[in-house]
């Protein structure tokens, strides 16, 4: 097993890797938000990636989500955890609670770039259910055995499930907004964790997000308004929680998958592969090399 971690917001590295090492990659979509680091942690190897780079340099517009996914799959990844910052929704999802998403609402405008299709080659993988149901399982457990033994368990609450809506920024919400995605039943709004739920599903990626709470985004009118300057102040204590956490899980993924993950690509390609332009097919040679 090979496991890829993205972290968000406050998360630019991962303490604890043994034998570690960057690698960094050029691929056919592009550069990643940075060099992989690469090491091993109770006996799994790890490919930690900074989504917004090192520094935080990146916007959430500009990370390039291709090129970070097709990283994992061509180092033999098969799966990836991301840590992501988010405004909550609801008021029983508190700042620094966790919520592991099970579903998604798109309000970008950017789908093409969330897509290893185009150029000649036309794929539609099934998205009803776009977090892995079994990797999610043990992520709850996890976590929420964390949060009791580190004592947290009466100041952050674990939510096994929850509806995501992607937005674009950088800017966060209008109250208008935030009332309105409140009222479609959304329970935390981010703006990077669909896409890489997209593009690992094409890749065949077992994928899941825990996406830690840091604020109410605005729609509480006794709230102050969001400001970087809050959100900073529970990013913090997220990361260092979000970090307990990974250390604890990682070695606690089973070896093998039993998922349908692995099997996402099988019956969605709707091209004639000996029509397919050779540039696509190389492009897409780490998804695409057990179907031709």
């Amino acid at each position: 097993m090979k496991l890829g971690v993205i972290g968000g917001s406050g998360l630019y590295q991962l303490e604890g890797l043994e034998s570690l090492r960057e690698v960094s990659l050029q691929t056919p979509f592009g550069n990643p938000s940075d060099s992989y680091m690469c090491g091993t942690m109770g006996g799994v190897d790890v490919y930690f990636l900074p989504r917004h780079g090192r520094g935080h340099r990146i916007l959430p517009t500009e990370i390039n989500h291709k090129a970070n996914i097709w990283g994992f799959k061509k180092l033999g990844v098969d799966r990836v955890i991301s840590v992501s910052a988010v405004g909550s929704l609801r008021e029983g999802i508190r700042p620094r609670d966790i919520v592991l998403p099970d579903q998604y609402y798109d309000r970008t405008k950017g789908s093409l770039n969330h897509t290893f299709f185009g150029n000649g080659i036309v794929g539609h993988v099934s998205f009803g259910e776009p977090t892995c149901k079994a990797l999610r399982a043990v992520m709850a457990k996890v976590a929420d055995e964390a949060v009791t033994e580190l004592g947290v368990d009466g100041v952050v609450r674990v939510h096994h499930d929850g509806t995501y809506v992607n937005m674009e920024g950088p800017a966060f919400s209008t109250r208008a907004e935030s009332n309105s995605y409140r009222a479609m039943g959304f329970d935390i709004i981010g703006m990077t964790s669909l896409p890489e739920a997209k593009l690992c599903r094409e890749a065949e990626l077992c994928y899941q997000s825990m996406a830690m709470a840091t604020d109410y985004d605005c729609w509480r009118v006794s709230e102050e308004e969001v400001s970087v300057e809050m959100i900073i102040q529970t990013l913090t204590a997220n990361t260092k929680l979000a970090k307990d956490i990974l250390r604890r899980l990682i070695p606690a993924l089973p070896t093998a998958r039993t998922c349908a993950c692995q099997h996402a690509l099988k019956h969605a390609i709707m091209t004639d592969m000996t029509t397919v332009p050779p540039a696509a097919l190389e492009a897409l040679s780490p998804m695409l090399a057990k179907y031709r």
